[in-house]
């Protein structure tokens, strides 16, 4: 059977999917498929080419593919800004026939995944957008003014991407109740076993934060904390959450059998060295 490896870059995520050789391939090496994120495309040789290209000289022989979401660049990078989520989701699931990585090991597992590591992902969502990654800060100013507005609208959550991973703790009933993405990922209105039992095949779940991110607020969401609930200055540890101790996602469990690695990086969001990516996060995709 297919195994799965994802690496996962986030604030507009970057999501690299591994997989295990197919039966009978002379491919010793893990298939290797990126899934960009929000402001960039599939194929920008300042972002997706590069990593592709570093990743191809530093593992030789290994086959990488750089999904498209759409059926143009135009297409491809508007759709990180606009598509619903669980629609580029489901995009994927099909493509592979298996926050966004972790949501296709939690719905699809089939192929199985064997490690993701999230680079920067918002794993609980985010409460701020004070830098957007990219050239496209007029849309970016457009983003804020509605998610201050309403994020929880059904329009807003059906066509904005950041609106399915705002978390609002400030109004953590309406967060529950209308969020599309987050609050059904990270079991927060029901328990689906179903994503809890994925998610803990994993062989490891590894998050890497930026311990000076100016892109995604808080950073500490980046390990899987958070702002606590009814104020939005004070952070809990994902140790400390109703999310860990209720073992809602079986998160507890992973920790407890050691598959859960939190890596720390100096310097603001995605900014690494590739000698840092070839000592940290190259042995995973091995």
């Amino acid at each position: 059977m297919t195994t799965l490896l994802s690496l996962l870059l986030g604030a507009g995520p970057l999501l690299l999917l591994a997989l295990n050789p197919v039966h009978g391939s002379d491919n010793a090496t893990l298939p290797l498929v990126l899934w960009h994120g929000m402001g960039d495309s599939c194929c920008n040789p300042l972002s997706m080419g590069s990593i592709k290209k570093m990743v191809e000289e530093t593992i030789p022989g290994i086959d990488v593919l750089s999904l498209m979401i759409g059926k143009t660049v135009i297409q491809d990078t508007e759709n990180g800004f606009f598509m619903d989520v669980n629609e580029q989701v489901s995009m994927v699931c099909s493509q592979l026939g298996g926050q966004f990585l972790r949501a296709v090991a939690q719905r699809c597992p089939s192929p199985p995944m064997k490690t993701l590591i999230s680079v920067g992902g918002q794993q609980q969502g985010v409460y701020g957008l004070p830098k957007c990654p990219g050239e496209s800060s007029h849309i970016c100013d457009w983003i804020r003014k509605k998610l201050n507005s309403g994020a929880y609208t059904d329009i807003v959550q059906k066509h904005l991407v950041q609106a399915q991973y705002w978390h609002d703790p400030l109004n953590d009933d309406l967060y529950k109740k209308h969020s599309l993405f987050l609050a059904d990922i990270n079991q927060e209105r029901v328990v689906n076993e179903t994503y809890k039992k994925n998610l803990q095949l994993l062989d490891k779940f590894v998050m890497v934060k930026f311990l000076q991110d100016s892109v995604v607020d808080p950073a500490d969401t980046e390990w899987f904390g958070f702002l606590k609930t009814g104020q939005a200055k004070e952070t809990e540890t994902l140790q400390e959450s109703v999310l860990y101790k209720e073992d809602r996602l079986g998160l507890a469990a992973m920790d407890a059998a050691g598959k859960l690695d939190f890596l720390g990086t100096e310097g603001d969001h995605l900014q690494f060295t590739r000698e840092w990516f070839n000592a940290k996060l190259v042995p995973y995709l091995r």
